[in-house]
């Protein structure tokens, strides 16, 4: 694999992890409503559990941009997102999709779906992909611009997508 596929996964997965700290961290009341929602979780430890989780998406957001740091951010994000795929098909499978998933802060008000299933193992395969064994070659300068370009066009399609997946609830709302 070309470094610069490399690189694009890994600044867009540390995009979408500091995304998902800051919206934790700017609210977060709102968020350990959204943890109490999924009834996983003994309520006097959801707000720790949502500054702990706020904690490790930041610290995975950095360690996406090290790659010294080898597999510590492939595994961590890959074991997170799988985390978090195992309490949505638990509420799931409880029958409960009319919670929010809590992927988009407090604004989000997307329900659960098995959408989100599909979603989050595309997302432990980016981490996984990051693993690839890629290409030695220098990068230039041309490569940043390529790089930045790429990682921006995927969160451009990633902000899209989840646009779609509230319009149902936006609707319902108005």
């Amino acid at each position: 694999m070309d470094p610069v596929l490399g690189w694009v996964l890994r600044v867009a997965l540390s995009l979408l992890f500091a995304a998902a700290a800051f919206h934790k961290l700017r609210a977060p009341r709102e968020f350990a409503a959204t943890l109490e929602a999924y009834a996983l979780v003994p309520s006097g430890a959801l707000p720790l559990l949502g500054w702990a989780l706020a904690l490790v998406e930041g610290l995975l957001a950095a360690a996406f941009l090290v790659p010294v740091l080898g597999w510590v951010p492939i595994a961590g994000g890959a074991l997170l997102l799988s985390i978090y795929s195992a309490a949505i098909a638990i509420n799931l499978a409880r029958g409960r999709t009319d919670i929010d998933c809590g992927c988009l802060g407090p604004a989000g008000g997307q329900p659960l779906s098995a959408w989100l299933l599909v979603r989050n193992a595309s997302l432990v395969g980016a981490c996984l992909l990051v693993a690839a064994p890629q290409g030695v070659r220098p990068l230039l300068w041309v490569d940043a611009i390529s790089i930045a370009g790429g990682a921006a066009g995927i969160a451009l399609c990633w902000t899209a997508v989840h646009l779609l997946a509230t319009l149902p609830s936006l609707r319902r709302t108005s």
